[in-house]
């Protein structure tokens, strides 16, 4: 019992506090068991109408939508019964994608650019998601959303140029590489700060929908970016105004070096925050490419019929190092990525087309034969360009352009007088 007037307790045989910091289950050197995450069987969540309220779906926030079962069938109410060709478009638009990270990655490694980030074993979260969405419906990704790009046919070419940071980029290496800003595609600059593309994404759709617009937006953060305060702000606003905008957390375990506790992860689900919201939450299959066509194009007729907004977490795991610049051996089990319990989306999508009789495995191998030529010669043709570290590939007069409508006087002066140097000097 306390005394209210000396602020003292009468009994001293409380235990002392103390804070919980959280600790990832396995480490380097211990062997990763899955067995404990709760994985339901492929077909069993039940999908509402679109127009049903946030309430009244609460509970597929803290479930899995799961299409594909272990024998690789579709099954379920969210079977989104796709045609054959376009089973196949998304199975080849994760391959390739795959098949460019792995290039992107070697090319780093032999110097010819400073930076790259791979998203291996999260190919499904992008791909499907780009086909679920109309093209002119604007994408606000994070950094490891390459194949929303690759998915809607841009040129490989242009994605190398922007990575070597070379004479053809279009961005005038003035990106990190892998900040890719292609407005012709509907994707909107990534930015190397977190999450600041959700509240980006909210705002392009609020505007969208003052217009009277028929397009939706977007948006991609890792589930670590959902501690940060724009996530929060973009929910408020999201909520409040109905927003037509699709929220994806892409929950793959870790973010850089600290795992998904960090994050709230170890308390309940990522998808659990939207309805605190009052948005409509899903948590999906992140590595079942057909969970997430689903589960997106239930999002996007939910926006486009001013039902609001919808929060998705992609369930998955980050097979390698968050980038170049990390290694991930120093902080996770060496055997994390095998014993994950949703195995790897290319495979499972192509164990899904061979059991419908539409491809084989040596179709399959001819197309990734196919797709590694493919990325070869489009590098090839990049590196010509230029790479980065082989001298200035944009003239220095470029740091003035682009940054005003109208360029102000005082820039206008300082350039006049740097082209005079640079003319003075011979270059």
């Amino acid at each position: 019992m306390t005394d209210f007037v000396s602020g003292e307790h009468q009994g001293r045989n409380l235990p002392p506090l103390t804070l919980h910091v959280p600790e990832p289950r396995f480490r380097p050197g211990d062997t990763a068991d899955f067995s404990d995450v709760d994985v339901p069987a492929a077909g069993v969540t039940p999908r509402p109408d679109e127009q049903a309220s946030a309430g009244a779906i609460r509970d597929l926030a803290y479930g899995l939508v799961r299409v594909l079962d272990d024998e690789g069938r579709a099954v379920g109410p969210w079977n989104p019964n796709l045609a054959d060709d376009m089973l196949l478009r998304m199975l080849r638009s994760m391959a390739l994608t795959r098949a460019f990270d792995e290039r992107m990655f070697r090319a780093q490694r032999q110097g010819k650019t400073s930076f790259y980030m791979k998203c291996t074993g999260e190919e499904a979260v992008s791909i499907a998601a780009a086909h679920a969405l109309a093209y002119d419906d604007m994408c606000f990704p994070s950094y490891r959303q390459q194949g929303l790009l690759i998915a809607r046919d841009w040129p490989l070419i242009d994605m190398m140029n922007q990575i070597y940071s070379n004479s053809a980029d279009r961005l005038k290496g003035r990106q990190l590489p892998i900040m890719y800003s292609v407005r012709d595609a509907g994707f909107f600059s990534i930015s190397g700060n977190l999450t600041t593309q959700w509240p980006q994404a909210v705002g392009w759709a609020m505007a969208s929908a003052a217009r009277g617009d028929t397009r939706i937006a977007a948006t991609w953060c890792g589930e670590g970016s959902t501690a940060e305060g724009d996530f929060h702000s973009a929910c408020t606003f999201a909520s409040v105004y109905r927003a037509p905008v699709i929220l994806n957390i892409v929950n793959n375990q870790w973010a850089i070096s600290s795992f998904s506790g960090f994050a709230g992860g170890e308390n309940t689900t990522f998808a659990a925050r939207g309805v605190g919201y009052g948005i409509a939450s899903l948590r999906v299959d992140g590595n079942d490419a057909l969970a997430v066509y689903a589960a997106t194009r239930w999002a996007a007729d939910r926006a486009r019929s001013n039902a609001g907004p919808t929060l998705i977490e992609h369930f998955t795991y980050r097979a390698e190092g968050h980038s170049t610049s990390d290694d991930p051996g120093q902080y996770r089990s060496a055997d994390e990525g095998s014993a994950w319990p949703l195995g790897d989306p290319i495979a499972r999508l192509k164990a899904h087309v061979i059991g419908l009789g539409i491809w084989d495995e040596e179709r399959h191998a001819a197309m990734d034969l196919e797709l590694a030529n493919l990325v070869k010669d489009a590098a090839r043709a990049a590196e010509k360009n230029g790479i980065l570290g082989h001298g200035m590939h944009q003239g220095f007069e470029t740091m003035f352009e682009d940054v005003f409508e109208d360029m102000p006087w005082h820039l206008k002066e300082q350039l006049a007088m740097a082209l005079r140097e640079k003319k003075a000097a011979g270059v």
